[in-house]
């Protein structure tokens, strides 16, 4: 395996993305939290509060051997609507936003590329942030894997676009 490559995605509420994305052949770990925020060590109901900055986020640990950085970020893009800003399916508010945070700055390539694509087929800019990660702090542990444990809990995200995640790079 070779080594483990890091990116951050905010999807929206962070149950259904982190399901879908763990869905992805190569993503071998993920942990939702909460990013670029200005709080130390937030918890859950303070960022549901919308004032701390904070986005709902995933943070993901690929091999990068099966699974790229590009379709990684295309995947990502085919699970929000790029130009919903502060909302993602009924959930709304600035802790809802959808977000590219990188940690190599070698990354930005391939973030722009993508996100220029997906820009150029909307034809208008996108709702989507794209930066550093400025800091990352994990959500208490009833939100990890949060679907794997309640299959019937909530979640804006169609059940298709699970299977869809699961056949993508065979």
């Amino acid at each position: 395996m070779a080594q483990l490559k890091e990116v951050y995605l905010a999807g929206g509420c962070f149950w259904g993305a982190e399901h879908y994305l763990k869905q992805i052949r190569g993503v071998v770990e993920t942990e939702v939290g909460f990013a670029n925020g200005h709080l130390d060590n937030p918890s859950y109901k303070q960022v549901k509060a919308g004032d701390t900055g904070f986005a709902e986020t995933v943070h993901i640990k690929y091999d990068p051997d099966v699974v790229g950085l590009e379709l990684l970020l295309e995947l990502y893009f085919k699970a929000i609507d790029p130009l919903s800003l502060n909302k993602q399916g009924e959930d709304e508010g600035t802790q809802y936003r959808t977000g590219i945070y990188y940690t190599d700055p070698s990354d930005i390539q391939v973030i722009d590329k993508v996100y220029g694509a997906v820009e150029e087929a909307a034809g208008q800019p996108l709702a989507v942030e794209k930066l550093p990660l400025q800091n990352f702090f994990t959500a208490e542990e009833y939100h990890q894997d949060y679907l794997d444990k309640i299959p019937t809990g909530y979640c804006h995200l169609p059940e298709a676009l699970f299977e869809f995640a699961r056949k993508a790079n065979k």
